[in-house]
């Protein structure tokens, strides 16, 4: 028996935007239906909206977003849906109850995803080499969401 996990990201209007950006980063096909794809009468506030999108790629990469029904004016990033991350005094401090994280195998691969990633997002924490693997850092998204990316340590059996 297995169980796989998906993050699923919530914003507030911007849910096709961020897949389509997730899918340009890491690759796959990208799956989305809107709300006026279930029914509701197209040209109604929020038809056009997302109610299931997802992105999933060869290499293990795998993301679900929605819109949150209402205010879609409001940005996520902005309405505060994803809070917000910083490095102060040599920690990380939060008011996120979650990070996505994505490990590659090389460091050259995760130098990619960062640096698709970063393009209008903010730094929390350079990509650099830490005690404990080849590559870490932390980023947050022009979308809101704060990323952590690292390169898969090779440990001792």
């Amino acid at each position: 028996m297995s169980i796989q996990t998906t993050t699923h990201l919530n914003f507030r209007g911007e849910a096709r935007a961020a897949l389509e950006f997730y899918q340009s980063v890491f690759g796959g096909p990208l799956v989305i239906a809107t709300y006026g794809d279930f029914g509701m009468p197209a040209g109604a506030p929020g038809a056009s909206n997302v109610v299931f999108g997802q992105v999933g790629s060869e290499n293990g990469f795998r993301v679900m977003a929605y819109d949150v029904p209402g205010e879609a004016s409001i940005s996520s990033a902005s309405a505060g849906v994803a809070g917000s991350t910083h490095r102060e005094n040599g920690v990380t401090l939060t008011d996120q109850s979650f990070f996505v994280s994505a490990r590659g195998e090389t460091l050259e691969e995760v130098q990619g995803y960062w640096s698709a990633l970063s393009v209008g997002g903010t730094v929390v924490e350079s990509l650099a080499a830490p005690a404990w693997s080849p590559g870490f850092g932390m980023l947050t998204d022009r979308f809101g969401v704060t990323w952590i990316l690292d390169v898969a340590a090779a440990y001792a059996a």
